[in-house]
């Protein structure tokens, strides 16, 4: 079974002035269909770097990155936003929501853009609300949201092209607590009910012990 993505003795050097920053030295990381992964260091580890290259964001200094099946590292950047749109669900510790976009019209966007029907559209984006309990708030504005409802549209938006790969940076750094563990008690169930792959990018061991497997990144490596 080929993973979903693959990072393969991958390096990311950034020039700082006169000095030469690697961010990410020599990762080598497979996440197969079907898992649930946290990928967890403290800040200035190079996690978030990492997101970049896992979610094709970045390309890497030296390395392949492989995404469901196919290489990436090499790609335009107008191939690899296309790829990028198609493969992965983007969940964002900010919600990046469209404040003047309102709830049905934040999730309808991702399929607006990748050309699906109109029929379609309208009944991907309902059916994801309603799976994320938000069915009655369609024409709701994100400012008439708590953070909670707010994330929730987010995970429909990152579902509605049907990826193979969730990538969720840092959920549920803008929450309450017990708002938390609704968001991370939802992606589990993603996971369990529908074999959903999903990578979590965290600080937190609490999160962490979510997912099935955690992967420690320390000084751009992984330890």
């Amino acid at each position: 079974m080929r993973p979903v993505i693959e990072l393969r003795n991958v390096w990311k050097t950034y020039q700082m002035e006169e000095v030469e920053v690697q961010a990410v030295r020599g990762v080598n990381l497979a996440v197969k269909p079907g898992e649930f992964v946290a990928v967890m260091g403290p800040s200035g580890s190079g996690k978030s770097t990492l997101l970049n290259l896992i979610g094709c964001l970045d390309v890497p200094t030296r390395g392949e990155v492989w995404l469901d099946g196919q290489p990436v590292s090499s790609l335009r950047e107008s191939e690899l936003a296309r790829i990028r749109g198609r493969k992965i669900g983007f969940i964002f510790q900010m919600f990046n929501l469209y404040p003047t976009l309102n709830v049905l019209e934040n999730v309808l966007l991702p399929l607006r853009i990748h050309d699906f029907g109109e029929q379609e559209m309208g009944e991907r984006a309902r059916k994801l609300l309603k799976l994320v309990g938000l069915g009655h708030r369609l024409t709701h504005f994100p400012a008439q949201l708590s953070g909670g409802e707010r994330q929730r549209v987010a995970i429909a938006r990152a579902l509605s092209t049907g990826p193979p790969l969730i990538l969720a940076d840092e959920p549920t750094g803008n929450v309450d607590s017990a708002t938390k563990d609704e968001i991370m008690d939802f992606l589990v169930g993603l996971h369990e009910k529908q074999g959903r792959t999903i990578v979590v990018i965290t600080h937190e061991p609490d999160i962490a012990d979510y997912a099935e497997r955690v992967v420690h990144v320390r000084d751009g490596r992984i330890v």
